[in-house]
């Protein structure tokens, strides 16, 4: 007979994600205010530093550029050094960077700051997905992710009203503050952080030439909204930086960039399938409120119409964890593609009518589809892969998963122009299709596996 001091393992385990994923999921969401709050506060930002509203909006792309490009960064020191000592570094430059741009006395400085900042947040999306695939296994791995899938995705749909009652209050510059909120979460999470590693060198050529590749390759989908030159850069940089990590890792197979990751077909198909959901979903925190102040919205307004999807976020982590234990996260994948390109079909016709409802219902949609598709993409890379290569892994596949975003954010802002907000946002609406079409063969043999 058990006494009624001892508990069921299982039970604690389950309790420990939920706590563990919750917290995690908040530092991912603050991380993620660090745009979606920003966008409400660049038209004063502009006019208080001097510069127009499209050069304001650097201050943005360039967070998004460095969140993108350090990730895999991140993933491959945790493989070796574990997970504390980059988290903690990362949240340190997160924290230090918003503190200087809020003090900024120039725009160049403000951008220098968030570039700092975009630094330092890219260790949580990464080491986050880390820390529960080493933790946690089956259907409570499961729920995890679907949690911090779920805060994360709320956090951020909340950052254009907190960013807009902030703005109001207190001005722009405490916007730029609020990410340092995350250095509160820390010491809630310490003893949950992994610190064991393979012990071996960083490969710091594999990793500079990685991050420069990866920066060529944002700027380019950001070149619409960036000019000929932003193009003409990343061009350069993905040209030389291709076949520059091509010879890396011929000369260091174990290096950087491990062959075991990039010739894993489940990870690398996975993976470019799962960047459209982040498309979608960037493009919806875009096309959304610009289409209401288009209309006469405040901020606050705005921000107001973001809550429902916020609700949904919290609630999808109730469905995504038994879901990816009963059909796989391959097929939860899938689904998610499919619904992402049905709330950028809704989202269309919101934008034509200029409907705030069917707006609202797109970017409820285009939610429960990330809170399906990022911890669907986690589930998958961590089976595909050896422990000793799974940071990197999912750095890697959390890279390819920003720079879906980039390439949201990217067509709406060049496309929207030209087509019109509507035409921009049909156009998005093909890519989650063609990365059904990607992930086909891993699908297939996914529905063989039983069978064999």
């Amino acid at each position: 007979m058990t006494s009624a001091t001892e508990t069921d393992p299982a039970t604690d385990q389950a309790d420990d994600s939920r706590r563990v994923s919750m917290l995690l999921g908040l530092l991912f969401g603050l991380a993620g205010m660090g745009s979606s709050s920003a966008a409400v506060a660049l038209a004063l930002i502009g006019e208080d530093l001097g510069v127009s509203a499209g050069l304001a909006a650097w201050a943005i792309s360039l967070y998004v550029l460095m969140l993108a490009v350090t990730t895999a960064l991140y993933g491959r020191i945790s493989d070796l050094v574990g997970v504390r000592g980059p988290l903690l570094a990362g949240l340190v430059l997160m924290s230090v960077g918003a503190l200087v741009a809020s003090l900024a006395p120039t725009f160049e400085v403000l951008l220098g700051a968030r570039m700092l900042q975009g630094a330092g947040a890219a260790a949580v999306p990464t080491l986050g997905v880390t820390i529960l695939s080493a933790r946690y296994s089956g259907e409570v791995r499961g729920l995890a992710f679907g949690r911090l899938a779920g805060v994360a995705a709320a956090v951020s749909c909340l950052g254009p009203l907190i960013g807009g009652v902030v703005e109001a209050a207190f001005g722009w510059r405490a916007v730029m503050a609020l990410p340092i909120l995350g250095a509160l979460v820390v010491p809630l999470l310490w003893r949950a952080l992994p610190t064991g590693g393979s012990g071996a060198r960083l490969d710091v050529v594999g990793a500079v030439l990685v991050a420069l590749t990866s920066a060529g390759m944002v700027l380019l989908v950001q070149s619409p909204s960036g000019g000929l030159v932003v193009a003409a850069l990343g061009a350069v940089l993905l040209v030389l930086g291709v076949p520059a990590v091509r010879a890396s890792v011929r000369r260091r197979p174990d290096g950087f960039l491990p062959v075991e990751v990039i010739r894993n077909a489940t990870v690398v198909r996975s993976a470019i399938a799962a960047s459209a959901v982040p498309a979608s979903w960037f493009a919806m925190l875009i096309a959304l409120p610009a289409v209401l102040l288009a209309e006469g919205w405040e901020a606050w307004q705005v921000g107001l119409a973001m809550v429902p999807s916020a609700a949904v976020a919290l609630l999808v982590p109730q469905v995504t964890g038994p879901m990816l234990a009963r059909i796989g996260p391959s097929r939860s994948l899938a689904i998610a593609g499919l619904v992402a390109s049905g709330a950028l079909l809704v989202a269309t016709a919101g934008a034509f009518w200029a409907s705030a409802t069917v707006l609202v219902v797109g970017i409820v949609l285009v939610t429960f589809a990330f809170g399906l598709g990022q911890p669907a993409l986690s589930a998958v890379v961590g089976d595909a892969v050896h422990e000793d290569v799974r940071g990197v892994a999912l750095g890697v596949s959390t890279l390819l998963f920003l720079i879906g975003g980039s390439i949201g954010s990217a067509v709406v802002a060049g496309l929207s122009g030209p087509l019109g907000m509507p035409g921009a946002l049909l156009v998005l609406a093909v890519l989650p299709l063609l990365g059904l079409v990607v992930l086909a063969p891993t699908l297939r043999r996914t529905a063989a596996s039983p069978a064999a």
